[in-house]
Order: C-alpha cells, then sequence, then structure tokens
C-alpha cells in the first residue's frame, strides 16, 4: 500500500470512496464528498492523503486550518474514509500516523476533530476540558496538541463545512 497526496486526477475517486464509507454511518448527512470539494476548491486542503493499492484508492484523510477560541493555527482532521469492504485492516490508522506526522511538521499548535474517542485515543486524542464544537457533545470533541499549549474554546471549523458560526 502506497500513502502519498492526491493528484487532480483523484478528486472523483476521493468522493466515491467518501461517499460508500460514509453511506451507513448513522451520524453522516451524505455531506463528506462536498466538505471535501468545498475545502479543495477554497484552497483550503493542508492536507489530503490517500491510500492506494493496485492503482486502486482504498482510503483517504484530510486536514484543514481551524482556530480553537480565538488561536489560530491548529489543524481539522476530517472527513476520513477507508473503502468499506476494506475497514478494520489498518489502512486508516496508516492514513492517520502519516497525516500527523507530516502536520506535526508545519509547526501547527496541534490538530483538532470531531469523532469516536474509543478509536482516536490511540493517537493521542483526547477531550480536553473547555474544549467545544458547535453541536457536539464533549466527549466527541478531541484534540491532540503538538506542544505544551492545550486548546480551550469553541472549535472553528472552515466553513466548507457548513457548520453553524460559534461566533
Amino acid at each position: 500500500m502506497l500513502i502519498r497526496p492526491e493528484t487532480p486526477e483523484d478528486s472523483a475517486a476521493i468522493a466515491s470512496l467518501t461517499a460508500a464509507a460514509f453511506a451507513d454511518m448513522p451520524h453522516s448527512d451524505g455531506s463528506e464528498p462536498a466538505i471535501i470539494e468545498r475545502l479543495r476548491a477554497a484552497g483550503a486542503l493542508i492536507l489530503s492523503l490517500v491510500a492506494e493499492e493496485d492503482g486502486q484508492i482504498l482510503g483517504h484523510v484530510a486536514a484543514s486550518p481551524t482556530s480553537v477560541g480565538h488561536t489560530l493555527g491548529w489543524a481539522g482532521i476530517g472527513p476520513i474514509s477507508v473503502a468499506p469492504e476494506r475497514q478494520g485492516k489498518g489502512i486508516g490508522g496508516a492514513l492517520m500516523h502519516m497525516a500527523l506526522g507530516r502536520l506535526r511538521g508545519q509547526g501547527l499548535h496541534g490538530v483538532v476533530l470531531v469523532g469516536e474517542p474509543a478509536y482516536y485515543r490511540r493517537f493521542g486524542f483526547a477531550a480536553q476540558d473547555g474544549l467545544t464544537a458547535p453541536s457536539v457533545p464533549p466527549e466527541y470533541v478531541l484534540a491532540l496538541p503538538f506542544g505544551p499549549e492545550r486548546p480551550s474554546g469553541t472549535i472553528r471549523f472552515h466553513a466548507a463545512f457548513g457548520l453553524p458560526d460559534p461566533a
């Protein structure tokens, strides 16, 4: 398996993969492929990696600029997707490890995401006191600081996510 940056030729395969990966997820509203496209169109993908095997894209992870409270310099990870028939085989973990390694090298304060704590804990993510996201239960709002600074405040994901402005 090869993990590499996305190319313009990958966009249709990423959209299809993402739609399939989120199709049966109870927390999904089906907007994930559109979020990636809007991030791409806005030039807001600070990271977009694909996992490829034999020319087929099996996984994808995106990261975009995010602020926490009034602090810039955080990245939001997501969506992250793996082909349904290949889930549970380490592809998502490999993508996450590669993404975190590359994001650490960008001088960011850290990364935040909304996700399942039991899964993301293995990468070092944890809920933080005072860290919130609009309309999300606090236990699913997770952060991985890259330094001593602990995030506090409301996460502002890129407008491409279509979330209410936490103002």
